[in-house]
């Protein structure tokens, strides 16, 4: 499995239930453009042809057996987040090239284990930071480079979302920190709003492990979960900026997450599930953009058919991997007292009230829940600051 790959590139799909499901219609969508062909699916329980909406391809429970004898150049790893690194590691050694979810692994040595393999067996790896893939992100780089805004002062990100409480139950390891002693580190700000964290980080051009040396955490859960569901980041920066990301999974009015850099002179709003982008500055009116975006995917077989840069290799991902490493070794969230939340009628969901404008504030301001008056938050004197040197 050594030399350039040639189009339609071979692809197994480890897991293709819940958001696997998204990969399915992807890998579909390649397919028929000529660029990829599905040769299986790895899944513990097989899937029927009703519930894939077609004629299946092979399948197995083995990763490892299914890349063999199916000869795949690419693997997407879309399984619960403890497997990441063994599987990424299993197609690694057979030569096999890598678009891993988000987020790669559940600690940083798992991290480094899983990407130093990969390195070590020269194979490629595309991490799936989905935002990372929009052409606004360049954009708003040079935006800042020229100087559009004045002096970077930080960078905020918000997510207000809803999730009832069945999200919480869909698989054994949601809502967890740890499952049968392994990591599992499925909070707000590292999986379901990960994208937030990542993209503000690499807005500020932080994205390599070494590009951070402090973060503080403050994490909560309204929802009957070990992991957070209320929580923000408030991340230093060696460029000496602070990227602070808040993010709620009980919303009263769930909204579009987005990323807002400030400047000295102006600030930049990008709603990165949209590629939308509003630039305001001193001097000027308002200015709005929409980019487009180049699907990971379709950027790794690029890359291996066309020699094309990654989008999202490892290396781009060790501040995010940082933000994971302090989420876990901080303090078990707190679990938000009775009085703070409340269920919504006919929904199944619980609310905090209150929430939305604190992950707005604390975008705008940078600062963390605790330090806007939050009175269910932890005192920022309390919170927990990791340094990473």
């Amino acid at each position: 499995m050594t030399g350039p790959a040639t189009a339609p590139v071979p692809v197994v799909l480890a897991g293709a239930r819940g958001h696997g499901r998204w990969h399915v219609a992807n890998i579909r969508r390649l397919q028929a453009a000529g660029l990829v062909r599905l040769a299986g699916v790895c899944e513990i329980t097989p899937l029927t042809e009703e519930e894939f909406g077609g004629e299946l391809p092979e399948q197995s429970a083995d990763l490892g057996a299914l890349l063999d004898s199916t000869g795949a150049r690419i693997a997407v790893i879309c399984t619960p987040i403890p497997t990441h690194a063994d599987l990424a590691l299993t197609a690694a050694a057979r030569g096999v090239h890598l678009l891993l979810e988000k987020p790669p692994a559940p600690s940083y040595a798992e991290f480094r284990r899983m990407a130093d393999g990969i390195a070590a067996a020269g194979v490629a790896c595309q991490i799936g930071f989905q935002s990372l893939g929009s052409h606004a992100v360049p954009a708003i780089r040079e935006l800042i480079a020229d100087g559009a805004i004045g002096e970077l002062t930080g960078i905020g990100g918000a997510g207000a979302w809803a999730r009832e409480e069945s999200y919480f139950r869909r698989a054994p390891w949601a809502g967890r920190r740890r499952l049968n002693g392994a990591d599992v580190i499925d909070g707000a700000l590292t999986n379901p709003l990960a994208h937030a964290v990542a993209t503000a980080l690499a807005l500020g051009t932080t994205t390599g492990a070494d590009d951070v040396t402090a973060i503080e955490t403050e994490l909560l859960h309204a929802n009957d979960i070990e992991a957070d569901d209320t929580s923000c980041v408030r991340i230093t920066t060696a460029r000496g900026h602070r990227v602070t990301v808040a993010a709620t999974l009980c919303a009263e009015r769930p909204d579009d997450p987005y990323v807002v850099v400030h400047g000295s002179r102006g600030r930049i709003t990008f709603w990165y599930k949209q590629d939308r982008v509003l630039l305001q500055r001193a001097g000027h009116g308002p200015e709005e953009y929409v980019h487009g975006r180049t699907d990971l995917l379709e950027n790794l077989v690029a890359h291996l058919t066309a020699g094309a840069a990654l989008l999202v290799p490892p290396a781009a991902t060790g501040a995010f991997m940082r933000v994971v490493e302090a989420i876990r070794q901080a303090p078990d969230p707190a679990a938000l007292p009775p009085g703070a939340w409340h269920r919504v009628p006919g929904e199944s969901r619980r609310v905090v009230p209150g929430v939305d404008a604190l992950v707005a504030a604390a975008a705008d301001s940078l600062a963390l829940y605790s330090e806007l008056g939050a009175p269910w938050a932890v005192p920022a004197a309390a919170s927990e600051e990791v340094s990473t040197r």
